[in-house]
């Protein structure tokens, strides 16, 4: 992706948060000098990845594949010490975006549709080694059970949420004609260096051609551009 692309990401976000009345965390809205200026103060951050995250999944078709998360809390796995043992995202999604098929091998997590418009998913078991079983899928949705076919499609609306468990794959993003959506994460501690198993020739994070200024890092950059 280009640089420019993901700065106009940025601010297609907060515009799109701003209408639904959600504000993030104080350091999504600094500029490149205020994180600077701020370097000895964001360990926990740039450990637990929190922050914002556009990709498209090293696609090229952000407009087909891909989303603008942000992290607002989360820990490290094998450090208890550092942030905290559970995690909390959004994920934003323009009409027409979705995520790859993936699945994670540790982490259990809800997604909730905050806002906007509605959620299309669907789901399919895979075994240890990552191959789809095609067994139907036994879920909880807000508590009460579920039962679908592999791979069927279904909907998910304001409020409401869907529990994904482990080896469980799926593929959600906005239902056509239902405008763009807000969704949340609860989950246990989220690492996407290494608990993301893709099934479709895809990649976690996007190389980021620069033609113009960062507005905001990215939380894969910390590292490079602080």
């Amino acid at each position: 992706m280009k640089r420019s692309e993901v700065n106009a990401a940025l601010l297609w976000a907060i515009e799109l948060l701003n209408k639904n009345n959600i504000r993030l965390p104080e350091f999504a809205y600094w500029t490149m000098d205020e994180w600077k200026a701020n370097r000895e103060k964001i360990g926990s951050i740039k450990k637990t990845m929190q922050g914002w995250d556009i990709t498209d999944y090293g696609t090229g078709k952000f407009e087909e594949i891909g989303c603008v998360l942000f992290t607002v809390r989360n820990g490290v796995q094998d450090d208890p010490g550092v942030g905290v043992p559970y995690c909390e995202k959004y994920l934003l999604f323009k009409e027409g975006q979705r995520l790859p098929k993936h699945y994670h091998v540790y982490k259990t997590e809800d997604i909730i549709v905050r806002a906007g418009g509605e959620m299309a998913i669907r789901l399919f078991n895979t075994d240890a080694g990552g191959r789809e079983t095609g067994a139907q899928i036994q879920i909880f949705r807000d508590g009460i059970p579920y039962t679908y076919q592999a791979g069927e499609e279904f909907t998910v609306s304001t409020g409401n949420s869907v529990t994904l468990t482990p080896h469980m794959a799926h593929i959600f993003g906005t239902k056509a004609g239902t405008g763009d959506l807000i969704c949340g994460e609860v989950s246990k501690v989220n690492d996407d260096n290494t608990d993301n198993y893709f099934m479709e020739n895809t990649a976690r994070f996007s190389e980021i051609e620069e033609d113009e200024p960062i507005l905001h890092p990215l939380c894969n950059e910390y590292g490079k551009v602080l």
